[in-house]
């Protein structure tokens, strides 16, 4: 019997502290049942069973995803492929732009500074 309290005092603190903390960090319009008050009493004062109705009865319902909304790799995702084409056709029309205004910057570079002709004019 000795050898049970010492394997079962721990075991009931550890779940005891642990619905504790799961109980009071709930949202208290998710809470089931009873209040959050109430149910840290209940927990405190019957350590197994007090845990055991709130996992049962006062847990806050886990949220599940949408059964609409399939998870998969991103590749899957026709929006987000279109998204990337859409990305992709914006960094090359940026890069085309930015072609465009370095040539312009050059012509005008040299229309403004014209380089030395190796062969000029006669002058005679």
């Amino acid at each position: 019997m000795v050898r049970f309290l010492l394997y079962a005092a721990p075991i009931a603190l550890a779940l005891t502290v642990y619905t504790l903390v799961e109980c009071t960090r709930a949202d208290r319009y998710q809470v089931r049942s009873l209040s959050k008050p109430a149910w840290v009493v209940v927990i405190i004062l019957l350590p197994f069973i007090g845990a055991g109705l709130w996992f049962l009865l006062g847990r806050p319902e886990s949220t599940k995803p949408a059964s609409g909304t399939p998870s998969g790799a991103p590749d899957d995702d026709e929006q987000f492929l279109r998204q990337l084409e859409t990305w992709r056709k914006q960094q090359q029309r940026e890069a085309e732009l930015k072609a465009r205004e370095e040539e312009l910057k050059k012509r005008e570079d040299e229309l403004k500074n014209p380089k030395d002709d190796p062969n000029p004019p006669n002058e005679s």
